[in-house]
């Protein structure tokens, strides 16, 4: 027996680049998407935005969010075009928050977040959650 056929063949891997790169590329969509509304307080700004227009003082107090922190959460959901700021004509002067429509494409997301987390509350705790009413 010569050496070559004793020898253990290595198996043949076929790797289908072109799935690779749809697999980086939809990873990459993850990571830009998690850069807009990642962080503790962005998806549910816009939650609570996407119910109705708030003032900023109002908002702050319905999330029980610091000041300082909503103030740069909205500013940077302002960049991304994505929350729309109104300065109102009063004194003192007030300013308005509101989803824009941009935002909107971000209701199933919003949709299927609240849903596994009302699931997944029920499957740790044991039952739903009791509904919250908050005034403001």
């Amino acid at each position: 027996m010569t050496p070559e056929a004793t020898a253990p063949t290595a198996p043949t891997v076929s790797v289908d680049f072109t799935r690779a790169a749809e697999c980086r590329s939809a990873h990459q969509s993850v990571r830009d998407t998690l850069d807009v509304v990642g962080g503790k307080w962005k998806l549910v700004i816009l939650a609570a935005l996407g119910e109705r227009k708030y003032r900023f003082k109002e908002l702050s107090r319905a999330l029980t969010i610091s000041p300082s922190i909503l103030s740069k959460e909205l500013q940077e959901l302002e960049m991304d075009r994505l929350v729309t700021r109104t300065v109102l004509n009063t004194t003192p002067q007030t300013v308005e928050y509101e989803v824009t429509e941009y935002s909107k494409t971000l209701g199933e997301v919003l949709r299927a977040l609240r849903s596994w987390g009302e699931m997944h509350h029920e499957t740790i705790v044991g039952k739903k959650r009791k509904a919250v009413v908050r005034t403001v």
